[in-house]
């Protein structure tokens, strides 16, 4: 047994499969997912596991070199955006309308689905190279 880091063995294959400039989106419990793209569906009840917990437990064994937010998510969710942006310092930021957020969700690897229930908790992480 996976005694540490990510324990859902779906999402633990999709970080561990990740190439660079590879999109992984983890999402909120509302964002539509492409029927062609693999869906994580992690959410269990209402915010449960909450955005910020799922994107920390893949942050620690997922290289990120950009991010990627839907410019709303600072309007509407701003301490989302802020924390975000905190845990990911090193990476490039790249912000877009959420009707192109969803349109660069088609080509990610898989959406994290959480149990989220706050707007525009959205972020699609750009794997980089540990090299």
């Amino acid at each position: 047994m996976k005694k540490i880091g990510i324990l859902n063995k779906d999402l633990s294959t999709v970080v561990a499969g990740m190439g660079h400039l590879d999109m992984l989106v983890v999402a909120d419990a509302g964002l539509p997912i492409p029927a062609h793209v693999q869906r994580i569906d992690l959410a269990i009840r209402p915010g449960y596991p909450c955005f910020e917990e799922v994107v920390r437990a893949i942050a620690e064994e997922l290289q990120v070199e950009r991010i990627i937010l839907a410019e709303e998510t600072g309007k509407v969710s701003p301490h989302i955006e802020a924390t975000m942006l905190q845990l990911f310092g090193q990476a490039e930021v790249q912000r877009v309308s959420h009707q192109q957020f969803k349109k660069l969700s088609q080509n990610s690897v898989a959406v994290v689905r959480t149990g989220e229930f706050t707007p525009f908790a959205n972020i699609i992480l750009v794997s980089g190279v540990v090299f």
